[in-house]
């Protein structure tokens, strides 16, 4: 799973600590990592992802990149990482729970949620933040009260979210959601945003400008 829309779209808007710790779970070829690292200069990135591959692709590109002193990629599924807190959490997760499965094992993996249904998703992304901590993901809309239920469970609050459409005249596909770690009475207030991605052929303003620091001109 190389770079797609989705991904760049968590790694520009995704609400991040100015320091601190910060996961990336599936990291695929570590783009969200890389980008996180760009706009948090004192961030310190854990990549995860459970495929070979996709962890020697984004351990190349790490290397190949001003922030590798401040990224770690690591082979593992989230199920088996057991480190220490973070302040932060990233995932662009799989989604596609009730569609027919490719017939190429990887990308099932990495598309499907037969490898991290939402509830391990979430019930790990809970055990891993410390208090206030952020999660931060990207859902198509359909998933997202799912998602969200799952997240009131654990004592996750969302604090943010936009919708995302390909053209004005279309309904919302994807949605950006942020959850704090805290109790009900401290969350913060719900912000809710839309965004579209497309103006005729070309990127739409907002689009182009959430992404300005990431597309290469």
């Amino acid at each position: 799973m190389k770079v797609g829309t989705d991904g760049v779209l968590l790694g520009a808007w995704a609400k991040l600590p100015e320091s601190g710790r910060l996961l990336d779970i599936g990291t695929g070829s570590g783009l969200i990592a890389l980008m996180a690292a760009q706009r948090c200069h004192s961030l310190v990135v854990t990549g995860i992802d459970i495929d070979s591959e996709a962890v020697a692709q984004a351990r190349e590109n790490v290397a190949s990149s001003p922030f590798a002193s401040r990224i770690a990629i690591i082979q593992s599924s989230l199920q088996d990482f057991t480190p220490a807190s973070f302040d932060a959490i990233v995932c662009n997760p799989p989604f596609f729970e009730e569609s027919l499965l490719p017939p190429d094992i990887n990308r099932s993996n990495a598309r499907h949620t037969n490898s991290l249904p939402f509830s391990e998703l979430v019930s790990r992304s809970a055990s891993l933040l410390s208090p206030n901590g952020l999660l931060n993901v990207i859902l198509p809309t359909t998933a997202l009260p799912q998602f969200t239920s799952l997240c009131e469970q654990r004592s996750l609050r969302t604090i943010r979210l936009c919708h995302v459409h390909t053209t004005a005249s279309k309904p919302p596909k994807r949605t950006l959601a942020t959850f704090c770690k805290c109790p009900a009475v401290d969350a913060p207030q719900l912000v809710t945003d839309e965004l579209v991605l497309q103006d005729g052929p070309h990127r739409s303003p907002a689009y182009s400008k959430l992404t300005a620091d990431f597309y290469l001109r």
